[in-house]
C-alpha cells in the first residue's frame, strides 16, 4: 500500500479522533495528518496534539499485524510526542484499516 492509498483508506474509514489532531511522521517518507477537528485525513504537516514517529516499513508491519504497536513502542521503533492517550485511542481506529 502506498502512502496515498493509506490516506484514502483512512479518510474512508474516518480514521481520526474527534476533536484531536494526530500526525503520523514517517520521516523521509512524509507525514499524514489525522485531523479530527476538520474530519479529514491528508498529507499536510502542521501542529498536532500528538505526533507518532515510525518508519514506513514498521508502519506497514503494524498494519499487516506482523508488529504489535506496544512492542514497537517499547523497542523504540515507534515514538510518541504529545498526548499519549491519543496514541492509545488511535490503536483502535487503525485496527479498522485491517478489515
Amino acid at each position: 500500500m502506498t502512502k496515498q492509498e493509506l490516506v484514502q483508506k483512512m479518510q474512508e474509514s474516518n480514521a481520526y479522533l474527534p476533536g484531536k489532531k494526530v500526525k503520523l511522521d514517517f520521516g523521509d517518507e512524509g507525514k499524514i495528518m489525522l485531523d479530527g477537528t476538520a474530519n479529514s485525513v491528508s498529507e499536510d504537516d502542521g501542529q498536532a496534539d500528538t505526533t507518532i514517529k515510525v518508519s514506513w516499513a514498521d508502519w506497514q508491519a503494524m498494519a499487516a499485524g506482523q508488529l504489535d504497536g506496544m512492542t514497537a513502542f517499547m523497542t523504540g521503533k515507534l515514538k510518541v510526542e504529545g498526548d499519549m492517550s491519543n496514541a492509545m485511542q488511535l490503536q483502535g481506529v487503525v485496527s479498522k484499516l485491517r478489515g
